[in-house]
């Protein structure tokens, strides 16, 4: 069949630019970053405006009170790094309420509550990588809380769910600002003003005023959240409302910094957060997937699938294993990303037959320098049940080479938003488990393990792409067949974007009730019917998903070319995410 005469190979163009790009999950979002940019601000102003941003105009799926993990890239040392964005449990937590009161479940509402944490990670990365004020990058955020924007179709179909409308419906709070007089959500097209965050924004930005340089002002911004008038209103809230969250705790917590993890993949140098998330994962099954030749396998082939399914479910099993707060638990992390702990999975795996459900997990701390730690883990039953929507994701690389990468959550459908305030606290507590012998048990002070882990991704020390995409324990194996379709197939980032993908459910997942659906996997229905009846051939439970579906994730990328300094920014049609750059 001929080309069509300038038609794109993909339902988009790759946006590609010289000086600087932004990917976002909202092109509202992106484009903020964009004037930031304009302004002469740098890859982490601008990714800290369009993060504000998301936090408003995906209220339905992110939160300036909720968790906003982050990988940082300085051009200037070639240091990666992250911020964990991620709030701990209130000192006054009791595991047993959940057992008693909800029958071993922990649902939404305010006793899921764990410390607000995106706000902070937003002031401390401006504060030890901007060259901006706090006002100056919240400018674009306070308008579109301020002033509204058009309701879209994500979002209109997150508050529809059935879970989300009945919890919103019972917190007055909540419903007086996202749902109508009816109890309804807001009609695609409706213009939706936040109009006590935009208050709280602009409280933020006032206290800057009078400080004696940027850096005071972003700690007094910072005071005043944690510390302040923000802190009090909050701990109020919770006490009224029988929530754990008090003055004290938001007065002593913090979000850490620490250098990356990573792995090599084929020359690349690949880059995730700690164990304190699912991030290494995908460093998991790269290092798996790197002693086969996908290569001769070709995209979209029955072949490929299944080995990355296999990948991950090896990967999914070791980190129901293992994964937890490295502050509370140890967790073998070195072992865990060796090469010979990667080639002694790959010994287990069938090229000819699926795991029928997720295999056992790898002795981790045979490849370890640590002294093993003993544990009472057990093999999961399966079990039913569905998860919540989550999340979205940023990315921004600017003239220097910096870049920023993050993957912001908590939305407004899972604990009531504070009066007055216009944000909730971070509800991501649904992500521990109730069971004490599970790495990620419940305990006061200790971190949930957060699905939310953007990337980073380098070559011979030189920035190759920020990357990352929402959609809970779909986002890790999104961001594998990404990296596997640039890496090895060469394709570009809006190619390797809107490749069908699969994913398995063959594991306990990240949010309560934890189900585990033993050889479940989806396939996008643009995967051509041979390779779906092959793959139920080699043992995989097979269910279609739509041709293009938003469960499948929503990569954000952006890929430097150094040989001609242009930037290519790639955006998921899967959602509402565009790439915008010069």
């Amino acid at each position: 069949m001929a080309k069509a005469h300038w038609v794109p190979a993909t339902t988009r163009p790759v946006i590609m630019g010289t000086r600087y790009m932004v990917s976002a999950g909202h092109y509202l979002a992106a484009a903020a970053g964009v004037r930031i940019l304009e302004k002469g601000g740098n890859a982490f102003d601008a990714g800290v405006a369009a993060a504000l941003c998301i936090n408003v105009l995906q209220a339905d799926l992110t939160n300036i009170g909720g968790v906003a993990p982050a990988c940082l890239y300085r051009a200037d040392t070639g240091v990666v790094e992250t911020v964990s964005g991620l709030g701990w449990w209130p000192a006054a937590t009791d595991p047993d309420f959940f057992r008693s009161r909800h029958g071993g479940r922990i649902p939404r509402g305010i006793n899921r509550c764990v410390m607000p944490a995106a706000i902070d990670s937003w002031l401390t990365i401006l504060s030890r990588h901007g060259t901006m004020r706090f006002a100056e990058v919240a400018e674009a955020a306070i308008d579109l809380a301020e002033n509204g924007f058009p309701v879209h179709s994500v979002m209109y179909e997150t508050f529809s769910g059935g879970g989300a409308l009945k919890a919103m419906r019972t917190w007055p709070s909540t419903r007086a600002i996202f749902l109508d007089e009816a109890g309804a959500p807001p009609a695609v097209g409706t213009v939706l003003r936040q109009t006590d965050l935009a208050r709280t924004l602009r409280r933020l930005a006032a206290a800057e005023t009078g400080a004696s340089g940027r850096e005071a002002g972003i700690a007094a911004a910072r005071e005043l959240f944690y510390r302040g008038d923000v802190a009090e209103q909050i701990a109020r809230f919770m006490a009224r409302e029988g929530g754990w969250v008090t003055r004290a705790d938001l007065a002593e917590f913090a979000v850490d910094v620490e250098p990356a993890l990573s792995v090599n993949y084929r020359g690349y140098d690949v880059y995730s957060c700690g164990p304190w998330c699912q991030g290494p994962v995908v460093l998991m099954a790269l290092n798996i997937l790197e002693g086969y030749d996908l290569a001769r396998l070709g995209p979209g082939s029955t072949e490929l699938y299944h080995l990355i399914l296999e990948a991950l479910k090896a990967a999914f099993a070791d980190r129901d294993r293992y994964f937890g707060d490295p502050k509370y638990v140890r967790v073998p992390m070195d072992g865990l990303l060796s090469k010979a702990f990667a080639a002694e999975w790959r010994e287990r795996i069938d090229t000819r037959r699926a795991a029928p459900g997720m295999p056992e997990p790898n002795n981790a701390w045979r490849f370890s320098a640590q002294e093993p730690l003993p544990s009472n883990w057990r093999f999961p039953e399966p079990t039913l049940g569905s998860v919540e929507p989550d999340t979205s994701y940023l990315c921004v690389v600017d003239a220097a080479g910096n870049a920023f990468s993050a993957t912001p959550s908590d939305g407004a459908t899972s604990a009531p938003i504070v009066p007055g305030l216009g944000f909730m606290v971070s509800s991501r507590g649904m992500q521990s488990w109730l069971d004490p012998d599970h790495p990620s048990a419940i305990a006061p002070r200790k971190r949930p393990r957060l699905t939310p882990s953007p990337g980073m991704v380098l070559k011979d020390g030189k920035l190759v792409m920020p990357y990352g995409s929402p959609g809970n324990d779909v986002q890790p194996q999104a961001m594998v067949q990404f990296l596997v379709n640039v890496i090895d197939f060469g394709m570009d980032v809006q190619a390797a974007i809107e490749a069908p993908r699969a994913a398995t459910y063959s594991f306990p997942r990240s949010s309560d009730p934890h189900p585990y659906s033993p050889g479940a996997a989806n396939v996008e229905g643009r995967v051509s019917p041979a390779v779906i009846k092959g793959l139920a051939e080699l043992g995989h439970d097979v269910t279609p998903w739509p041709e293009w579906t938003g469960s499948a994730g929503s990569i954000g990328a952006v890929k430097v070319d150094h040989t001609t300094g242009v930037r290519h920014g790639g955006a998921d049609p899967r959602r509402v995410a565009y790439a915008i750059g010069r």
